[in-house]
C-alpha cells in the first residue's frame, strides 16, 4: 500500500507537469492506459494467457467504464493547477460516498457510528473548501465528482479481487480503458512534443505498477489492515507539490485531509468490527 501511494503522487505531479505545458488531461488519461498496457506484458509473457481468464468480463466492463470516466475527470482536474496536496486531501472523500451509495442502493442504514463518520468527513470537506470564505478552485469541483465515481468502482474492484487475481484486474482495467479514454482524447487531440513523450511512458508504467500494488494490498489483506497507509499520499503530494511546483498546503488543507481521512478510515473499521461480530454469531442450523 505504501509503493501504491508512492506511485499515485508521483504519477500525479508528472499529470499536473504535462498539464502546465499545455496537454490536455483526456489525452494523458488516454496515454496512461496505453503505455500501461505495454507496462504489463513482462508480466504476460510469464504468465501466459493465465491473466485473461475470467468468469467476470462483463463486471470487468463496467469498472472500466465507470473508471474512466473518474479517471478523466481526475486527471483534468490535476492539470487546472491544483495543488497536489488538496487533490490527495479531497479524494479520501471516495470511502464517504461509497458509504452513502450503500445506503442509497443497497439497502444499508444510517446508523449512528456511520452517520457521526459522515458528518466529520464532509466537514473535513468543507473545511478544505471554506465555500463562501475562500473561492473553491475549479480543479477541486472535478476532483471531488471523480472520488464520487471512483467510489463506486472501488466496490467493483473489491468484488473482482475475491475471485480474480490483481494482474487480471489491472490487464482489462488497461485493455478496455484505453479504447474509452481515446474517444475522450479525440475531441481534444493535440501531437505530445518529444520532450513529452518520456513523461507519457513514465505515466504510463508508473501508474500501472501503483494499480497492481494497490489491487495486491486490497488482495492480501483486509481494508482495514492497509487503508491507514493510504494517507501517505497527502504527505507524499504535499512534498511533491512544495518542490517542484511551490506549492505550500495551508492549515486547512491539513487538518480537513485528516477529518476526511478518519471519517473514512472509521466507517471501514466499524463495518468491519459489525461483520466480525456477526461472524463469530452462533449458526443455529450449523450447530443443531
Amino acid at each position: 500500500m505504501v509503493l501504491s501511494t508512492l506511485g499515485f503522487s508521483v504519477m500525479h505531479a508528472m499529470i499536473q507537469y504535462l498539464g502546465s505545458q499545455g496537454l490536455h488531461g483526456f489525452e494523458i488519461a488516454f496515454f496512461r492506459n496505453v503505455f500501461g498496457f505495454f507496462a504489463l506484458l513482462p508480466i504476460l509473457m510469464r504468465h501466459g494467457l493465465t491473466p485473461f481468464k475470467t468468469t467476470r468480463l462483463p463486471l470487468h466492463g463496467i469498472r472500466a467504464v465507470v473508471n474512466s470516466v473518474a479517471m478523466l475527470l481526475f486527471f483534468y482536474g490535476i492539470t487546472t493547477g491544483i495543488a497536489l496536496g488538496m487533490v490527495q486531501a479531497l479524494t479520501f472523500t471516495a470511502p464517504l460516498f461509497v458509504s452513502v451509495l450503500a445506503v442509497v442502493f443497497l439497502g444499508e442504514r444510517f446508523r449512528a457510528h456511520r452517520t457521526t463518520a459522515l458528518v466529520i468527513g464532509f466537514a473535513g470537506t468543507l473545511i478544505i473548501l471554506r465555500p463562501g470564505i475562500a473561492e473553491i478552485h475549479p480543479g477541486a469541483i472535478y476532483i471531488l465528482c471523480s472520488a464520487l465515481i471512483w467510489g463506486v468502482a472501488m466496490i467493483i474492484i473489491k468484488r473482482l479481487t475475491a475471485t480474480d487475481s490483481a494482474v487480471t484486474v489491472a490487464l482489462y482495467m488497461v485493455l478496455f480503458m484505453g479504447p474509452i479514454s481515446g474517444i475522450a482524447a479525440a475531441f481534444v487531440w493535440t501531437w505530445p512534443t518529444p520532450e513529452q513523450w518520456p513523461w507519457l511512458v513514465a505515466i504510463g508504467i508508473v501508474g500501472t505498477m501503483a494499480q497492481l500494488s494497490f489491487t495486491q494490498a486490497f488482495r492480501m489483506a483486509d481494508a482495514t489492515a492497509v487503508l491507514p497507509f493510504d494517507f501517505a499520499k497527502l504527505i507524499f503530494s504535499a512534498a511533491l507539490g512544495y518542490v517542484f511546483f511551490a506549492q505550500v498546503l495551508d492549515i486547512w488543507v491539513w487538518i480537513g485531509g485528516v477529518l476526511i481521512f478518519f471519517g473514512g478510515f472509521y466507517i471501514a473499521w466499524r463495518e468491519r468490527k459489525v461483520k466480525g461480530v456477526v461472524e463469530t454469531q452462533p449458526d443455529p442450523a450449523r450447530d443443531a
